[in-house]
């Protein structure tokens, strides 16, 4: 078995107020002609794809706009997307909104040049070629889509997300300008915070985390608990923004590279399968994952170590496990997976979706079936009130 460890990243990353002004720059110095802007409703409504695509219009690009990527994206997003870039022979994408946005845009990009259906590159690594260049303006502070080499389409008949994990989705330019995300309503804000912790976690307990990934899993950990509350209170601090923007890109950093774990793999089922809010999901199923985790011996103590730096009393894996249900409770989350509208019927179901996650190979325990049922029932019951 190799030893060698991959570390992979956007080749530029833009931080800052103005940064996405720098980036227009940038796509017009790179020499591209026709790009193609992929965001979502929400993203249009308010019309910061009317501006970016202004910008670009002023620079003398010819813009293209795709609007429709729904949450949870589909295999029909991805398509209606592809034919609006082809039909305007777009050399270069731009995805303007959080994770859907940036998910849809990463498979646009890739089957452009690959060819085929999004479905023909599920699992790691099974693209030939790279994919159009893709520049990735973040709205949202959670998801580190807008970094990553993860995309994640829903497969409508099946009712299940797929996992495409490709060295050849990664954007070539990430923005993170937190001027974009004054106006994020606390619920989003605080959806996609835990996603950003989510993120931190499970790359740290993750069995392919290394020095690098814990490094930016940690201070991820620091900047959350420092900031998200502050964010969800008050959607104008710029401190509190501006520490988001880097938490959750660091989160990203650390989970692009030591990959994830039984969260993501379920969570990506409810989503699938019910159309429930990711974030929102991994939020109410980390504390109870990580309550199984906690039996394998690294990841007890590895638990333990994120107790302290979510600032708890005592140093123990039941600590940080506890600090993670305060941190719900704060930003007002779901009890349990029962208030989401989950049923129970379904958990076979789901245990056998998420096994086949490519998320869950980097758990620190593989878990048996009747186990993941376990967690679910587990999710489902908890009453923190």
């Amino acid at each position: 078995m190799s030893s060698v460890v991959g570390f992979y990243i956007p080749s530029v990353s833009l931080f800052g107020e103005g940064a996405v002004e720098e980036m227009v720059k940038m796509i017009k110095n790179k020499g591209f002609k026709r790009p193609l802007i992929v965001t979502d409703p929400g993203i249009a409504k308010i019309g910061l794809s009317d501006k970016v695509s202004k910008l670009l219009s002023n620079e003398g690009l010819s813009v293209s706009v795709y609007d429709q990527t729904q949450p949870n994206p589909s295999m029909k997003n991805v398509k209606d997307g592809l034919n609006v870039l082809n039909a305007n022979i777009c050399d270069a994408v731009v995805s303007i909104g959080g994770g859907s946005a940036h998910d849809n845009a990463k498979a646009i990009a890739l089957v452009a040049t690959n060819g085929g259906d999004i479905q023909d590159y599920e699992g790691v690594n099974k693209s030939q070629k790279n994919s159009l260049p893709l520049f990735a303006i973040n709205t949202t502070a959670g998801t580190a889509s807008e970094m990553t080499r993860f995309t994640i389409i829903t497969h409508e008949e099946k009712k299940t997300k797929m996992a495409i994990i490709d060295n050849n989705v990664t954007p070539v330019v990430a923005v993170n300008d937190p001027a974009t995300m004054f106006g994020l309503p606390p619920a989003l804000t605080a959806a996609t915070g835990m996603d950003a912790l989510t993120h931190c976690v499970e790359a740290f307990v993750s069995t392919a985390a290394n020095p690098i990934t814990d490094a930016c899993a940690l201070k991820g950990v620091d900047l959350i608990n420092e900031s998200l509350i502050a964010a969800f209170k008050n959607g104008q601090d710029k401190k509190a923004r501006t520490n988001m923007c880097y938490a959750e890109y660091l989160a990203g950093m650390a989970f692009n590279n030591a990959s994830l774990g039984y969260v993501h793999a379920i969570a990506h089922q409810l989503g699938g399968f019910y159309h429930l809010p990711h974030g929102v999901c991994n939020a109410v199923l980390l504390p109870h994952v990580q309550s199984f985790n906690k039996e394998d011996k690294i990841a007890n103590e590895r638990l333990a170590e994120i107790s302290i730096h979510l600032g708890a009393s005592e140093k123990s894996a039941e600590a940080a496990i506890e600090c993670i249900h305060k941190i719900n409770r704060a930003l007002n989350m779901p009890n349990n997976l029962k208030d989401l509208g989950v049923k129970r019927e379904d958990f076979e179901l789901l245990a056998d979706h998420a096994m086949k996650d490519a998320c869950h190979a980097t758990n620190p325990i593989i878990f048996k079936k009747d186990e993941v049922i376990a967690i679910l029932k587990q999710a489902y019951e908890h009453n923190s009130n």
